[in-house]
């Protein structure tokens, strides 16, 4: 007998019963109980998506969206960064998949979805529209939200938006969208890492350095290949390389694929050059619509494309959220310490919302 979890929006929990047959899942479930000092800090196994689509959005763009784990599963949408940066197969493993019903999708002009790079009508608004958009298609009425880096920014976006469709916001490496965070990933890594700054700006005349982000927009809005391509390339391999606490060739190396850096690059720098087509300190101006929804939020310590700072002011201004500081990691999400909590915290909300 394999236990099966089944949702239930009328009572906000997921309920047990018994099937024999086969589930989604590949494993029963092993419900952690209100004494469990102890939960599952390592990944899931690789799972396939049970469904996946390409979703028109308008004229222009096409959603890749798919749905893994659990059908009758607590909804969990995962939302990726960059802005552009695209999700991958291993960002479905944070999740059990016998409790979870697994949400990912690719946000417009990025990863799977159509056009590639694509910056028309591609904006912080019509994501969070997009959104409600793949919400109603695929029938869920709520769900929680888990996203890091600009992926924390859009999901904090969206449940100040629609906090009556977040459960639970699951944040890492927080990206508040202000002058200052953009300004410090332009120029302020270079304190850093100013070898990796040097190979950023070294793409553009010394001339333009100091407006480095008016010089790449230009770059990567080009119509050329031969001339977005390998500005791309250099912008998304500058934001890899300093996106982990320890030298990560394999981070690296995606950050510097032609489908991540073409994604990222133009999207993040379109993003950046409109102010995320939000208006300044959008967020913390907004949080008090989402203060009563659980959030938890994991960040890094030596996380210097989003630093802590943000996360600091963040949980000053929400202080009912549940931070964990990791003091050995970066920015990325695949850090050690990073993902063990991250996982950690999916594993203590199926007490939560498990019955």
């Amino acid at each position: 007998m394999l236990t099966i979890w089944r949702f239930c929006y009328a009572c906000g929990f997921a309920h047990v019963s018994k099937k024999q047959g086969k589930t989604a899942a590949t494993q029963p479930l092993i419900m952690p109980t209100e004494t469990r000092t102890t939960y599952r800090t390592e990944f899931y196994p690789p799972i396939d998506p049970y469904q996946s689509g390409m979703l028109p959005l308008d004229g222009i763009h096409t959603m890749y969206y798919e749905q893994s784990g659990n059908p009758e599963g607590v909804p969990v949408l995962f939302l990726h960064g960059g802005p552009g940066a695209g999700a991958s197969s291993s960002h479905r493993q944070f999740f059990d998949p016998a409790f979870y019903r697994i949400v990912i999708f690719d946000q417009r002009g990025a990863g799977r979805s159509l056009p590639l790079g694509e910056l028309r009508d591609n904006t912080t608004p019509h994501v969070i529209a997009d959104i409600e958009t793949l919400r109603k298609h695929i029938g869920v009425e709520r769900w929680m939200v888990f996203g890091g880096s600009w992926g924390s920014t859009l999901a904090l976006a969206y449940a100040e938006h629609h906090p009556e469709r977040s459960m639970a916001l699951i944040l890492r490496g927080i990206f508040l969208c202000r002058q200052s965070e953009i300004d410090w990933f332009l120029y302020g890594l270079k304190q850093i890492y100013p070898e990796a700054w040097r190979r950023f700006a070294g793409h553009l005349p010394e001339h333009q350095h100091s407006n480095i982000l008016k010089a790449y927009y230009a770059l990567l809005s080009n119509p050329n290949p031969d001339v977005h391509v390998p500005a791309a390339r250099v912008w998304s391999i500058y934001e890899g390389s300093c996106s982990t606490l320890l030298p990560n060739d394999a981070v690296v190396a995606n950050f510097g694929s032609d489908r991540v850096a073409l994604g990222l690059a133009r999207i993040e720098a379109h993003y950046f050059m409109n102010d995320i087509f939000l208006p300044e300190n959008f967020l913390m101006d907004h949080i008090g619509r989402i203060r009563h929804i659980p959030t938890t939020i994991v960040q890094g310590r030596y996380d210097v494309v989003c630093p802590i700072v943000s996360a600091d002011d963040l949980v000053r201004a929400f202080p009912e959220i549940d931070y964990h500081i990791i003091n050995d990691a970066g920015h990325s999400a695949f850090e050690p310490g990073t993902r063990t909590k991250l996982i950690e915290t999916m594993e203590k909300l199926k007490l939560r919302f498990g019955s």
